[in-house]
């Protein structure tokens, strides 16, 4: 009886340590692409996302504008490093195999002041062993924003 008990343990643990791996894996994607914008580093910037990938905005108005990962990653390279400091917080991580959703509530700042809040929900996908943005679409909003004591900024 002790034996299965502790076959029964360890099996749970186990799930347990695969599932929080990969969750580690994906959160290390995601935290790669607000490294890149606060470092100023395009090509980085540019590796998070897989080939095919898809950005959009819900802009005022509730428009929801398209852009290009290179316009994007284009728009970053061409910032001070250091300008740019986005501080999210893991609300939500779902993982199935080689899918993952991120929900990510933000508080962004611009060289140290408050700019505005929102959003980030990713999709991202596990191609030959690595995880990559295949779409993100954030809000934005200047009130009702994350709590600044929940938000960190990834990597620093």
């Amino acid at each position: 009886m002790r034996t299965c008990l502790i076959l029964a343990t360890l099996f749970i643990l186990s799930g347990k340590l695969y599932a929080q791996s990969a969750e580690d894996e994906v959160k290390t994607a995601v935290n790669k692409l607000f490294i890149a914008m606060r470092t100023s580093d395009s090509a980085l910037l540019s590796s998070c996302f897989h080939a095919n990938a898809i950005v959009q905005t819900i802009g005022k108005g509730q428009t929801v504008k398209p852009e290009s990962v290179e316009r994007f990653a284009s728009v970053i390279g061409h910032e001070v490093k250091g300008s740019l400091d986005e501080r999210i917080y893991y609300k939500q991580i779902s993982i199935d195999g080689n899918l993952a959703s991120v929900w990510t509530p933000y508080r962004f700042y611009l060289n140290d002041r408050y700019h505005h809040c929102g959003v980030n929900s990713f999709q991202l996908v596990k191609i030959n062993g690595v995880w990559k943005i295949q779409y993100l679409i954030d809000t934005r909003r200047m009130e009702d924003c994350v709590e600044e004591s929940m938000v960190v900024s990834p990597g620093k």
